[in-house]
């Protein structure tokens, strides 16, 4: 029987958290497998560019009722904007016109930026590329 010292590490689960992290964090699954400059440069151009599209289009852009298809890109980039869009519900944040696109336009981007790091990060923790928590070091 092993014991927990020898027990056989739990890829799937590893996996799993990388994804999780790398989704709640933009660049935070990166930061996980031990990929600090990865993590910093994926962290800073996703937020960066949600920020920016919340700047031109204002908090009424994430709009998860009357835009769902702008709304599931967005959510994307992390739970946060989950958050954020119960916010913009709440209050009375009008936007209209080009400003409401290119809003919506950079923020979707985000979130769909943050998809391609999430599958990044969980396929170079699948494939043992960067650190993995659990692995002993081969010393030879």
């Amino acid at each position: 029987m092993p014991t927990k010292s020898n027990r056989p590490f739990d890829h799937t689960f590893w996996l799993f958290l990388v994804a999780v992290t790398a989704w709640a964090v933009p660049g935070g699954g990166h930061f996980l497998i031990g990929q600090r400059r990865h993590a910093y440069v994926f962290f800073a151009a996703i937020v960066f560019t949600f920020l920016i599209g919340l700047y031109i289009g204002s908090i009424g852009i994430v709009d998860p009722v009357g835009a769902k298809p702008w709304y599931l890109a967005q959510i994307l980039t992390s739970p946060v904007v989950g958050w954020i869009g119960q916010i913009a519900q709440k209050g009375d944040y009008p936007v209209y016109g080009r400003p409401q696109d290119y809003g919506q336009i950079y923020t979707a981007l985000a979130g769909l930026l943050n998809l391609l790091c999430i599958l990044n990060a969980v396929y170079r923790a699948y494939s043992g590329i960067g650190e993995t928590i659990g692995r002993e070091e081969e010393h030879g």
